[in-house]
Order: structure tokens, then C-alpha cells, then sequence
């Protein structure tokens, strides 16, 4: 847990939960707490370690954190299935950021070559969860591939010792990987090759955007400012991580926060704004691959006017 500093003015304390883990792809959050962006905006965040997007949703939806970054598809599962009362408030990864990693000289080229192969990956993780849907759209038979759960931190090492013939990563964590794997060769299946959906945004509960839309609005606001200075800098970004996360080396951090300015940064679009018509696409995917309890509105996703 990392706390920031508090001010002679009382500041709120807010739980950010992350997606899983403690990654170069959240090093813009350590940005807005080290540049003291959430401190001005009168917050006292501390961030907590998620175990996968289906935590972080249902963490949020329980109170147990008051923020959390998760990915969108598993928002409308969790919505439909489970009426988890969490809403989308702005979206960072506008682009699909799952996808399935193996070893160059795996002969694990295209998606078919998945079929009769042993995937590794965290047993809640938004890829896993979201693969069927993949499966589907790259026109491969999902129940001809067996799935591992796995703790996040030893997928690497399954996948570099071969006792996994892949595993599953968001591209963000394609530098730790490749470090891992060196001197081999990664071989990546991209999920925005085949589907068009929204990936992870920034997440609150449908109580704590209609009785404290103000803190909401504020870490949002912080976080926004964290991603301009990191996106345009990110070896910067990354030596700030690696204080607070000494074990993430910094070319990994600078690399991770690099593949979030791509996922993040859309033509047209301010940072975090969430684009109505994407919504609706990622509930389409997700309902026509999932069957849901109950139908989910795409109004029902996300929370507009957050992102200023």
C-alpha cells in the first residue's frame, strides 16, 4: 500500500485497487501521487494490489476500494451476471490490450495453432475470461485449448521454461516479457487483431458516483495529469515507479507506459473520454459471445461527464 502525503486540510482518503499487480502500466498513477496531483486535488490515495479485473470489479462493487482500474468487458459481465453495482468513469486502454504470448520457435504463429495447446494465466484475468469471444472471431475451437490457472508473477517463467505453450499478457506487459524470455523471441496473438472493444478504464460504484461524484471527478482529474506527464516522458515515469516499486526495472516501466500511450491516446479524443459508440460495441462483443443473465444497457456501463 502506498500512502500520500497529507496536507494541514484533512485530505480524503480513497483505496485505488489496480487491475493485478503492481506493473509499468500503472506507472502513471505513481506519477499523479509523486507529483503530488492527487494531494491538490485534496486526496489521500493509497494503492492497493489487485488480483485481476473480476477482483477489481467486485472489490469496488463491495466497498472495499473506492476506485478501481479494470477492464470494460469483464464490466458488462460482471453487470449482467452478477448485477455488480460499478460503473466505467473514463476509459484508458481504448483499445483491445489482451493477448496470448508464446515462444517464436513454438510453431504458435496464428490462432489455430492454439488448438490442443496449454495456455497459462491468472484464473480471473479478463483474457482468460474474454478468450471464447476471441476464439470465436478468429474462427478456432475454444474447447481444444486447455487453460492453467497461475499467480501473475510466475507466468513469464512458465512460459520461458516451455510449461505452458503460452500464456496470456495485455501487450502493456509485452517489455517484462520479453526480458523474461530473452535471448527467444516472443510470438503474439493480439485480441484487436479480430475484435473491436473497449480494454481497462478507471471504475467506481454506482453509489459512489451518485453520492461523491466530486472525489471521483478529482481522481480523475489527477490521474489525467499523471498520464500527460508520463506519456510524455516515460523514462521519467518509470524512475518515479521504481521508487515506490523497486522491483520493476526501469526500461520495463519506461516500455509498459509507452504501449499505454498507444492503447490511451485516440485521434479526436481528449485522455480518459469515453466514446458512447465504443460502449456499445464492447457490450455487442461481449453479448454475442456471452450468455448474460440479464441484458446489459450500454448506459448502464459507464457514468458520462467524469472526464473534463
Amino acid at each position: 500500500m502506498i500512502g500520500g502525503a497529507h496536507s494541514t486540510v484533512q485530505a480524503e482518503e480513497v483505496n485505488f485497487i489496480t487491475d493485478f499487480g503492481f506493473n509499468g502500466r500503472h506507472a502513471y498513477y505513481y506519477v499523479a501521487l509523486d507529483k503530488g496531483y492527487y494531494e491538490n486535488e485534496g486526496l489521500d490515495v493509497s494503492i492497493l494490489r489487485g488480483e485481476g479485473s473480476v477482483d477489481a470489479i467486485k472489490k469496488v462493487g463491495a466497498g472495499a476500494a473506492d476506485i478501481g482500474f479494470a477492464d470494460t468487458g469483464s464490466l458488462v459481465l460482471a453487470r449482467g451476471n452478477d448485477g455488480v453495482p460499478v460503473k466505467l468513469a473514463a476509459i484508458v486502454y481504448a483499445s483491445p490490450p489482451q493477448a496470448l504470448y508464446a515462444l517464436a520457435d513454438s510453431g504458435i504463429t496464428e490462432p489455430k495453432d492454439l488448438e490442443g495447446k496449454t495456455i497459462a494465466d491468472t484464473a480471473s484475468s479478463s483474457i482468460r475470461v474474454l478468450f471464447p469471444a476471441y476464439a470465436k472471431a478468429a474462427g478456432i475451437d475454444a474447447d481444444k485449448v486447455e487453460w492453467v490457472a497461475a499467480e501473475s508473477a510466475s507466468l513469464p517463467t512458465l512460459l520461458a521454461t516451455g510449461r505452458a505453450d503460452a500464456i496470456g499478457q495485455f501487450i502493456v506487459g509485452e517489455p517484462l516479457l520479453a526480458k523474461a524470455a530473452a535471448p527467444n523471441d516472443l510470438s503474439r496473438l493480439a485480441y484487436k487483431d479480430v475484435l473491436d472493444y473497449y480494454g481497462n478504464g478507471i471504475i467506481a460504484s454506482d453509489e459512489t458516483i451518485e453520492t461523491n461524484p466530486g472525489m471521483v471527478k478529482a481522481f480523475i482529474r489527477a490521474t489525467i495529469k499523471g498520464m500527460e506527464d508520463a506519456f510524455a516522458d516515460p523514462e521519467e515515469a518509470a524512475e518515479i515507479l521504481a521508487k515506490y516499486q523497486k522491483q520493476i526495472a526501469p526500461e520495463v516501466g519506461k516500455g509498459e507506459t509507452e504501449a499505454v500511450a498507444e492503447l490511451a491516446q485516440v485521434p479526436g479524443m481528449r485522455l480518459g473520454e469515453i466514446d458512447p459508440v465504443r460502449v456499445e460495441n464492447t457490450v455487442e462483443v461481449i453479448s454475442e459471445n456471452f450468455q448474460l443473465n440479464t441484458e446489459v444497457d450500454p448506459k448502464d456501463v459507464y457514468a458520462p461527464g467524469f472526464v473534463e
